[in-house]
């Protein structure tokens, strides 16, 4: 059973975040996304050399001051040298869900600069930790050719047993779970619009599968997380955020999600 390390030193939700202590944490994929997803991926993303670009849309009064003017959705597009690749952060005000959570980053490529359509799209909710959602994106960059399959499902699966995630044992070719039954990430059929430019997807009764992983932190409770890979997403840059995810290396936090602070293995920072 996961415990703090020092339960005399928990988190305090009262405290303004600048004045919370920071703690080394694990495991990662319970760690949430410290309340800078946004930050931790952009600064990623600004190391790779890809640009951004900040869209809002909002209502607008004749003669309403600036600063009263009301935002209803903003989105920040970040996009690579080679225009090929695409990850886009919104919280809109008619959000897409995934396991009842509201996107934020939707990372999308394509094989050539002619199409205007993503041959394959990812989508992360919040409380994804940052770290595997830009070493998900650190692999995109790397790929020569973004929407080529490179390998096949196995190295999913290999890179979480790996850091000792059990395969199920009803389809153990196709689904894992953490040592605590607490997380999960499976090949099977993705939700409805988690979708990609394949000819076999669009108009057909039965979808080609995609992976999809996400956290419960108890049975029946509410996820902490959730992220889907459309069928189109090569296994390679799956499995660099199964393998983030997974790790056994802990990370830096001073906001522990209140779903999971019990479960957490936690020193101070410093």
């Amino acid at each position: 059973m996961e415990a703090p390390l020092y339960p005399d030193f928990p988190p305090d939700p009262s405290t303004p975040r600048g004045g919370r202590p920071a703690f080394w944490v694990g495991p990662r994929h319970l760690a949430g996304d410290d309340e800078r997803l946004y930050d931790a991926v952009a600064d990623t993303l600004a190391g790779l050399g890809w640009t951004s670009l900040t869209i809002v849309r909002g209502r607008h009064v004749q003669d309403e001051a600036p600063e009263d003017r009301q935002v209803l959705r903003s989105t920040v597009l970040h996009i690579s040298p080679d225009a090929l690749r695409w990850a886009q952060w919104s919280l809109a005000d008619e959000p897409f869900h995934l396991g009842k959570l509201p996107i934020a980053w939707q990372i999308s490529a394509r094989a050539e600069t002619s199409s205007p359509i993503a041959q394959w799209s990812a989508y992360f909710t919040r409380d994804v930790p940052g770290e595997a959602v830009a070493d998900f994106l650190v692999a995109l960059d790397a790929r020569d050719q973004a929407v080529v399959p490179l390998a096949g499902s196995e190295l999913v699966l290999d890179a979480v047993a790996a850091h000792g995630w059990f395969r199920d044992i009803d389809q153990p070719q196709a689904a894992a779970t953490d040592p605590t039954f607490t997380s999960h990430i499976s090949l099977g059929e993705v939700p409805p619009l988690i979708q990609d430019a394949d000819p076999r997807v669009l108009g057909a009764e039965e979808r080609p599968d995609g992976w999809q992983a996400w956290a419960e932190p108890a049975h029946g409770a509410p996820c902490l997380w959730a992220a889907s890979f459309a069928a189109g997403v090569p296994h390679d840059l799956v499995a660099a955020f199964a393998a983030s995810l997974s790790s056994t290396a802990p990370v830096l936090r001073r906001v522990l999600p209140e779903a999971t602070q019990q479960r957490l293995l936690r020193a101070p920072a410093g």
